[in-house]
């Protein structure tokens, strides 16, 4: 089963089975909690439960960078999980396994099956105001509170319920590199990019 953005896009995403954490993450205590659950597609640590702030990160890809600018105001446990997945590298070497042009592009399941997670889950961190402009960068999810390591990069202003987790944004010439991948279109398959969009480091 694959874990999906939302279920009224596209043809019917099947979604990945997960269950969430406790109550926010404990966030308003300034504590993160992460469930243990399933199997990783790729080795990773579960993250501190203090959170850990980082501004900005650099996503390195075959095809280009694209720079994050985080919010760990809005977003601390999202933050602190992507900052620590990162550190571990467990995005290092991994495809973006889903593409759907004038919406998004989706990264973070090293299996690239769009089911792998890293072992673990979390709660999701909504104020309901969530907006998807173009450039977004949030977390995709199998329903309330089932976030883990995929993500998404919104190409063009999105009409989303405030469903997913906003952690930052892209800046405009990392936009620019997925704008590049969006018209190169799908593969074959008609899910992945046509031609292969790797994760080389996120630093």
């Amino acid at each position: 089963m694959r874990l999906r953005l939302l279920a009224l896009l596209l043809l019917a995403v099947p979604v990945l089975a997960a269950c969430g954490g406790d109550d926010e993450g404990d966030s308003s205590a300034g504590k993160c909690t992460y469930v243990e659950e399933g199997s990783a597609a790729k080795e990773a640590k579960l993250p501190p439960s203090e959170p850990k702030s980082a501004d900005t990160l650099t996503v390195a890809t075959n095809r280009g960078d694209m720079k994050l600018t985080l919010t760990p105001d809005a977003a601390p446990c999202t933050v602190n999980s992507f900052v620590s997945l990162a550190e571990q590298g467990y995005f290092d070497g991994t495809k973006c396994h889903r593409l759907v042009p004038g919406f998004v592009l989706q990264c973070g399941d090293p299996s690239a099956t769009g089911a792998g997670g890293p072992g673990y889950s979390f709660d999701d961190e909504l104020s309901g105001d969530e907006t998807y402009p173009a450039g977004t960068l949030a977390m995709a999810n199998a329903g309330p509170d089932t976030n883990g390591s995929q993500f998404f990069i919104v190409l063009a202003d999105a009409q989303l319920p405030p469903s997913y987790t906003v952690f930052g944004k892209v800046d405009d010439a990392g936009l620019a590199v997925a704008r590049a991948i969006e018209k190169d279109g799908n593969g074959p398959d008609g899910v992945a990019p046509a031609k292969d969009v790797v994760i080389e480091s996120v630093s």
